[in-house]
């Protein structure tokens, strides 16, 4: 089972984006020829002062979560994504179900228990579905603030120029962090927007690699998690997915086929507080 770095920061953060003026077609095409011609980092950003070494904080190549160290700042590319309107309140009945079988999962990025919410059906539908996902295209890993402008213009150089495409989440999944301290209820898409994705992920691996940070998973399973529990409930979590999939009225009907779909809206990246837009789509 492929694991699931848990490193989720602060949700409140200042975009970049709403100061900045829509650019001509010209100018994007002229930027985009600058960036193109742009040398590779120097030598001091690959290799700063109290560098990491990323290989002996995991197991093999995988990177357990990290405490924070003055001056560091945790990076984090991804994918925002909103679940649209009509499928709410279908997943809502499906989370009230499966939180009747696992009491011990918790709203992910928030230290909420499911079942708590799962007892007002606004509140659920708000905190627990309605709020910002991500779709993970790099590790969350630390840092150094003279990285920052490399890295942000490297992702702007290859990412900024993105179309638009539907991505589908089409099946229930179960993962866990590197150290099994979290298990993770998710949707994994698995076919719509997977191919498109995929080469966002190796374009995120080729900046990481210039910038001696350790690359995404090898085998990676593109997806967004609705709740968390402590410790290694994996085997539980896939026997009450398996049991709830065996009658649609329950909501996991879509345990192997479509559960949401939505449009991809672009690319963000957090760094520590802050989130930048390397490319972004007007919403419909």
């Amino acid at each position: 089972m492929e694991a699931l770095i848990a490193s989720y920061g602060d949700s409140s953060s200042d975009s970049e984006s709403s100061s900045l003026p829509r650019e001509t077609k010209t100018q994007s095409s002229n930027l985009k020829q600058e960036l193109d011609r742009l040398p590779p980092p120097p030598i001091h950003l690959l290799n700063p002062p109290n560098a990491f070494d990323y290989f002996q904080m995991g197991q093999g190549n995988r990177v357990r979560n990290f405490e924070h160290v003055e001056g560091n700042y945790a990076l984090h590319v991804h994918i925002p994504v909103h679940i649209p309107l009509l499928p709410r309140k279908e997943l809502a009945q499906f989370l009230k179900k499966i939180s009747s079988h696992l009491p011990a999962l918790h709203v992910v990025d928030a230290d909420i228990p499911l079942n708590i919410l799962c007892k007002d059906d606004q509140k659920l539908e708000q905190i627990a579905i309605g709020k910002e996902f991500h779709i993970s295209l790099g590790r969350t890993v630390p840092i150094r603030v003279h990285q920052i402008d490399s890295i942000l213009t490297m992702l702007r150089q290859k990412l900024q120029f993105q179309r638009r495409y539907w991505i589908d989440f089409n099946k229930w999944a179960v993962f866990i962090n590197d150290d099994c301290t979290r298990s993770f209820l998710s949707m994994e898409v698995i076919a719509g927007g997977l191919v498109e994705i995929t080469r966002q992920i190796q374009a995120v691996n080729e900046i990481y690699r210039l910038h001696n940070l350790p690359e995404f998973y090898k085998d990676a399973r593109p997806h967004i998690s609705l709740a968390w529990a402590l410790g290694d409930i994996t085997d539980s979590l896939k026997r009450a997915l398996e049991e709830l999939s065996r009658y649609p009225s329950n909501g996991a009907s879509s345990y192997k086929t479509s559960i949401f779909t939505c449009k991809f809206s672009g690319i963000d990246c957090k760094i520590g507080k802050k989130v930048y837009n390397i490319c972004k789509f007007a919403e419909e």
